[in-house]
């Protein structure tokens, strides 16, 4: 299990390349919903989400490969081929066809060979598992990684040093590679803060697995917005850090999500992807429960509106 020597080392390994990003607040939005918010604005990192640092912080540990591949559904599939770029090797990207074209365009934009036709949720790592055999490639994970959580940790790591006195710190669940990471970080160095998971309502396997004390897995993609944590499984990696780290989980609405993206983008001026605005979502639906001072992990911004 990773601790927090790893996410330091991670840290230290990946700054070069990428940025410290900012902790935005909004005095209308605090007004509305009557908390005081820190936004970690991850739309602003390299690749337009948290996704880079965890594919990088594995990428720069690994010896001299020939070339990376990715299964994704786009933010770690940016990340990768950015990793690719860093490292000089060419990268080959897996992501199901139903994949946001703004995702797709902005993997080919770094140069990767993006592979999609055929491709789903449910296939696509045992495809790019295969892809990264017949080429002698080197096959990253997108959560289910120690290299890769204590990456993501750095999200956590940034955000307890940047804002004092938080009280919660609400992240974005999908495979739970982030809110893996970030638990490891803040209970190391603000144990009194809780870390809470947050995902859609329709595809609330991290809660359920959560609650029984074992993962529960998903038997096909859900539908919902927040296209970002389709995944179908909490990892084998990720859980037992979940279950040690975190102090809750919570799933919201569909409506809830576009609700709080609609909100960041004419509040804040943030163009958030739906996963992304998935902390805030649990801030308008369960205002109550939650402690004043929020610290909300907006993860990426990889998002158009329609037509665009």
């Amino acid at each position: 299990m990773i601790g927090i020597e790893e996410v330091y080392a991670a840290w230290r390994r990946i700054r070069p390349y990428l940025h410290r990003t900012p902790v935005w607040a909004s005095r209308r939005l605090e007004e509305q919903v009557a908390k005081r918010l820190f936004l970690k604005a991850e739309p602003l990192q390299k690749t337009g989400s948290f996704k880079a640092r965890g594919a990088l912080n594995r990428a720069l540990l690994l010896d001299r490969p020939r070339g990376l591949v990715a299964a994704s559904s786009g933010n770690h599939a940016q990340g990768v081929a950015f990793a690719a770029g860093v490292l000089g090797v060419p990268a080959v990207i897996v992501v199901p066809e139903d994949t946001v074209a703004v995702k797709k365009e902005a993997i080919r934009a770094y140069g990767a060979e993006l592979l999609d036709r055929g491709v789903t949720v449910e296939n696509r790592d045992a495809v790019a598992r295969r892809v990264a055999r017949e080429r002698g490639y080197a096959f990253i994970h997108p959560f289910d990684d120690e290299a890769v959580m204590a990456g993501q940790g750095t999200v956590g790591l940034e955000l307890v040093t940047q804002v004092s006195a938080l009280e919660a710190v609400l992240v974005p669940v999908g495979g739970g590679g982030l809110i893996a990471g970030v638990a490891t970080a803040v209970k190391a160095l603000a144990p009194d803060v809780r870390v809470i998971g947050v995902e859609p309502a329709a595809a609330a396997d991290a809660v359920a697995s959560f609650r029984a004390g074992r993962r529960i897995c998903l038997e096909h993609a859900p539908t919902t917005v927040a296209d970002g944590v389709r995944t179908l499984c909490l990892g084998e990696k990720t859980f037992p850090v979940i279950q040690r780290r975190v102090d809750d989980l919570l799933a919201v609405s569909e409506e809830a999500i576009l609700r709080a993206q609609a909100l960041l983008l004419t509040r804040t001026k943030l163009v958030v992807e739906p996963t992304g605005a998935l902390p805030l979502a649990a801030v308008l639906e369960f205002a109550e429960a939650l402690p004043e001072r929020l610290g909300l992990i907006l993860s990426g911004g990889n998002w158009a509106p329609p037509g665009v």
